[in-house]
């Protein structure tokens, strides 16, 4: 029983609610807005104002405190935060985020918010030009082949007929496929 046990902010556990927080900077980090309840909002608001904050700092133990904030695994997450996203707020001194409201969800009625960067954070993926394949050089033998071969592509082949369909033996299935065809007499 849960007599005497409450529960944190959001109504989750203090793993539970860490894991959600985390998982929405992330989205936030990765997708630039994000669309959730209006209390969720502004945990995760809250929560990567203090990320900025910190990536603004752009050393090696801010990095560090990123990757522990954000969860193991999480280095792609603290480096677009120091190389992109920080640089676009150096003359702010908070309000990194912001939390509009998006209306209601149809299922439970929730208070849908969208939470985006205040600054436009665009980056645009730089894009590698395709190499074009060089042409292997050509031996003489296979030179005499390609000569063969329009003379091989001339001579025609044989066309093939539809094959007709058997008739199965036994069962409805047979019978019916007989009465339907007209062949009412058994074999």
């Amino acid at each position: 029983m849960r007599h005497g046990r409450r529960r944190g902010r959001l109504g989750l556990v203090q793993e539970h609610r860490r894991a959600l927080i985390r998982n929405l900077a992330r989205n936030l980090i990765t997708q630039q807005q994000i669309v959730t309840t209006q209390a969720r909002a502004k945990e995760a608001s809250r929560f990567v104002d203090q990320l900025v904050t910190t990536a603004k700092e752009k050393t090696l133990h801010a990095r560090r405190q990123l990757i522990r904030r954000l969860g193991s695994g999480s280095e792609d997450f603290a480096k677009r935060l120091i190389e992109t996203i920080a640089p676009k707020f150096n003359g702010r001194n908070g309000g990194y985020t912001r939390v509009l409201h998006y209306g209601t969800r149809r299922g439970d009625g929730a208070s849908l918010a969208l939470l985006e960067f205040s600054v436009p954070v665009i980056e645009l993926e730089e894009k590698k030009p395709k190499k074009k394949k060089e042409p292997k050089p050509v031996s003489k033998e296979v030179k005499e082949k390609k000569k063969e071969e329009p003379a091989k592509a001339d001579r025609k082949a044989p066309k093939e007929e539809p094959k007709k369909e058997t008739a199965k033996k036994g069962g409805f299935l047979s019978s019916l496929r007989r009465f339907l065809k007209g062949d009412d007499e058994k074999k």
